[in-house]
């Protein structure tokens, strides 16, 4: 297995569908002419010789599983607690639900610097954009990454432009404000968002941290390295224990197949038994994996189109499954759930009793991995991929 790093600047990219060379951040131009949304990404990291009881946790506590091979930008991201959640029915006041055998675990990404996963992304995507010369990053965002991108901006003296639109809530604005950002409010929803933040990249030449491409093949490849580190906390916390699946919010599949790829470079190196199964956890109104899954045939699985409706989980929504998540979940045997906004949002507020409070988009996780706690007898871990505080006067809705 090839590694990674260089040492001779970021490494180089080739589209996992087609394996072309791919130069830039809009995903593969041969497969984008199909329709279909590819990321190019680096090469996998080999672990052989890395003690997993000693990794530190975090993107940078194995730098050289990395892309890049410049100075560490971080804040302390990662080492995020696991959680574990009450299953028993009767304590959750649900008499006529079956108790579950299985555990139920919440990684709660809330604890990271800017209160969301994002950190792990924006932590290597900065880093490789320093090391390129560049001296502004941007982003597209609703809110967290734009959060993550402004503060690690701002930690390694670059600077920052967000690029959001008229539904980001109030904190999160306030919070990417306050974080020393350019924050560019775009009237249209996320597809004027997007198109503003593709405009600027190729008329500036700033260094885009977000995806802005159609179709998406999802975000900076070199930032969705920071989410394998998701994966090898977790191999290290369960201590030998098979996890039975990985519930992970879902919409372009950074995080998905971030985890799926560091559980990979995992295996290879004997550093896990198995592999946990990969799944997409979707709100119903927009469910692009849990529609292409339906589809027996791959060809017709990656070429799946959904009418994508707003929901509570506004953080997720894409009218196409991105082909990194689809592959993930082939890889690991995976699916995709998609839950209904009643059953995500009245998960939020059980949650919020057990004393977690989760952005809405992470209980749609949490509630499409009780489904699975009766189909698996080893843990299942859902991804909480954001605190819940940023989007106070939003919930509910």
């Amino acid at each position: 297995m090839t590694t990674a790093r260089s040492g001779q600047g970021p490494s180089s990219l080739h589209c996992l569908r087609c394996g072309l060379p791919v130069t830039g951040f809009a995903g593969c131009p041969r497969c984008a002419a199909e329709g279909i949304g590819a990321n190019a990404m680096p090469p996998l990291a080999d672990l052989d010789g890395l003690d997993l009881a000693s990794y530190p946790g975090g993107p940078w506590g194995w730098p050289e599983t990395l892309p890049v091979s410049g100075p560490p930008v971080t804040l302390g991201e990662g080492g995020t607690p696991n959680v574990r959640l009450r299953t028993d029915p009767a304590a959750l006041g649900d008499g006529n639900a079956p108790e579950c055998g299985s555990e139920l675990w919440v990684k709660y990404e809330g604890g990271n610097p800017t209160g969301s996963h994002k950190d792990r992304a924006m932590a290597v995507g900065v880093a490789a954009a320093a090391e390129t010369g560049a001296d502004t990053v941007t982003a597209a965002s609703s809110g967290n990454a734009g959060a993550a991108a402004a503060a690690y901006a701002g930690r390694a003296g670059l600077r920052c432009v967000v690029f959001t639109d008229e539904g980001v809530p109030p904190a999160m604005a306030a919070q990417i404000d306050l974080l020393g950002a350019e924050q560019v409010r775009v009237e249209g929803g996320f597809r004027a968002r997007n198109a503003a933040l593709a405009q600027a990249v190729e008329e500036h030449g700033w260094y885009p941290l977000t995806s802005y491409s159609s179709p998406s093949p999802g975000g900076n490849p070199y930032a969705n390295e920071g989410y394998k580190s998701v994966a090898y906390e977790l191999a290290r916390d369960f201590a030998g224990r098979r996890i039975g699946a990985v519930v992970v919010p879902t919409s372009r599949a950074d995080l998905l197949a971030g985890i799926e790829r560091g559980f990979r470079e995992l295996a290879a190196a004997g550093l896990v038994s198995a592999a946990p199964r990969m799944v997409a956890a979707e709100p119903a109104g927009a469910a692009p994996f849990t529609a292409a899954l339906r589809h027996a045939d791959r060809a017709a699985q990656e070429r799946t189109r959904v009418i994508s409706h707003p929901t509570a989980a506004f953080s997720l929504g894409e009218e196409r499954p991105c082909w990194q998540g689809l592959d993930a979940l082939w890889r690991s045997g995976g699916t995709a759930v998609a839950v209904a906004e009643k059953e995500f949002v009245t998960e939020q507020l059980r949650l919020a009793e057990q004393g977690l409070l989760l952005e809405v988009s992470s209980s749609v996780a949490v509630s499409a991995a009780r489904r699975l706690l009766r189909e698996l007898p080893e843990p299942v871990v859902a991804i909480g991929t954001a605190t819940g505080m940023k989007g106070l006067g939003t919930a509910g809705r």
